[in-house]
């Protein structure tokens, strides 16, 4: 059965996939986790080494626990995905590996709820061992986190951001050309730092990096706020990396002043 469900699956890998899903009791292939399971087995035609692992557990936990779907140059920078000292990257063979769950494109979607809903559950650790790192939750907003921090406080946040040859300019009326040069990766970033942080252990790193962005970052993470259109979240954010902080004195009065600074 095993036999017959690889040849009819690479034929054409995403249609055929959909038709065992609807199908899949008449064929005798069981539930639907039992589907998934062998459509990954069937993925990986050979033992995976360490860093290959890291790179499909990151990029699969990435899509699980990202606020919004993630493209290719936010996965990229994800830890095991480029390969170091090349201009290789593990994306291609992920996105080829999965073709049966996952869209074509430059946004990495699952085809369907359902898959999500098994790569978290008991089966999937069970039938899955190796890759039993993506249900690590901690683990994930942890690496999302340090990746928006650590985006924010690099040379992609700085002061007039869009190039724009005066200030005294509107939002809606700064050129899409000059907005292009807020990456996805940025725009992402700049959004969503908060919720994968208060989702984080408290650990000095972390705290370093908050420090960093509050004390030097400030302005120009919220001009990039302001010039997508998300001003009024600023002050919702920084509460939460507050609650989170509230562990270190110091973070927390940087946060706490700023704070106030913008509610009055």
């Amino acid at each position: 059965m095993v036999t017959e469900f690889l040849e009819f699956l690479e034929v054409n890998p995403q249609a055929r996939f959909f038709i065992l899903q609807s199908q899949g009791d008449r064929k005798g292939l069981g539930n639907m986790y039992s589907l998934y399971s062998t459509a990954i087995k069937t993925s990986f035609r050979r033992d995976l080494e360490g860093e290959e692992i890291e790179a499909v557990t990151s990029v699969m936990g990435a899509m699980i626990f990202a606020k919004e779907p993630l493209n290719n140059d936010v996965l990229i920078m994800l830890p095991g995905v480029k390969i170091p000292d090349s201009d290789l990257d593990m994306l291609q063979f992920i996105q080829n590996s999965l073709t049966s769950v996952i869209d074509k494109g430059p946004i990495f979607h699952f085809h369907h709820c359902s898959f999500e809903d098994f790569v978290l559950s008991f089966s999937f650790s069970q039938d899955l061992p190796e890759f039993a790192a993506v249900q690590d939750q901690n683990h994930h907003e942890h690496q999302l986190a340090m990746l928006c921090l650590n985006t924010m406080a690099l040379l992609a946040l700085h002061f007039n951001i869009c190039g724009l040859k005066t200030l005294d300019i509107r939002n809606r009326d700064i050129p899409a050309t000059n907005k292009s040069a807020i990456s996805p990766l940025l725009s992402y970033s700049c959004q969503f730092w908060a919720d994968h942080l208060v989702c984080t252990p408290c650990e000095q790193m972390l705290m370093e990096l908050v420090q960093f962005v509050m004390y030097d970052k400030l302005l120009f993470w919220m001009e990039v706020m302001s010039i997508s259109g998300r001003a009024h979240k600023t002050v919702t954010i920084l509460k939460r990396t507050l609650e989170w902080s509230q562990f270190n004195v110091c973070c927390s009065l940087i946060c706490h002043s700023t704070y106030l600074m913008l509610t009055g």
